[in-house]
């Protein structure tokens, strides 16, 4: 079955509605200014703390410093480090040797050589996305026959989470933007996009 994140939660209200909605994961955007969703690793720590035990929290990171990433982790308290950035394989072992999570690593795809790259990867888990949270889709043609597991992200809405888990069997479906009313997380939308991904 495809697991679904709920990603760039920010408020106390966007803890309720996936403790409500009981996605398999959400994302924390920590020390990235530049995203509206930014947040520092103490205010995600506050609300890691209302969490459901039973959702993993990803913490999304854009080229950081290697111990910045180890130290907000634990901090946090993240299940995963997911990186949005152009950190390569070196920075992505030297991040499997300080810590026991996982490392998902993000992938922009628009060539069939950006698959091949993603396929090479020494993440544990690749995600492939438009670009870095455009919140649009990408050529999802260029996806078929990779052979190896991947995370899909980007222009992901509850109405065509069913589509692309039908044509891509996603491990995962990562969605942000597709879950919002006017930049801030949505109840309803949130609830029918784990249904849809459910369902699937």
């Amino acid at each position: 079955m495809t697991e679904i994140k709920i990603c760039g939660l920010t408020r106390e209200e966007d803890i309720d509605y996936v403790n409500e909605a009981k996605p398999d994961y959400i994302g924390f955007i920590l020390n990235f200014p530049k995203s509206r969703r930014n947040l520092t690793p103490e205010r995600a720590a506050a609300l890691r703390s209302c969490l459901s035990p039973d959702i993993m929290a990803v913490g999304v990171f854009v080229d950081r410093p290697a111990e910045e990433v180890v130290s907000a982790a634990e901090t946090v308290g993240l299940d995963a480090i997911q990186l949005h950035g152009h950190e390569d394989d070196l920075y992505i072992t030297i991040l499997q040797e300080r810590t026991d999570l996982p490392i998902w690593k993000a992938f922009k795809i628009r060539t069939a050589d950006d698959l091949a790259a993603a396929e090479r990867s020494s993440a544990d888990e690749i995600l492939l996305d438009n670009g870095y949270g455009t919140g649009e889709a990408f050529d999802w043609s260029l996806a078929d026959g990779i052979e190896r597991p991947f995370l899909l992200a980007g222009g992901l809405t509850p109405e065509n989470i069913p589509q692309a888990i039908r044509a891509l069997r996603p491990k995962l479906v990562d969605i942000s933007s597709g879950v919002e009313t006017d930049g801030r997380k949505d109840r309803n939308k949130i609830l029918a996009a784990v249904r849809a991904a459910r369902d699937s």
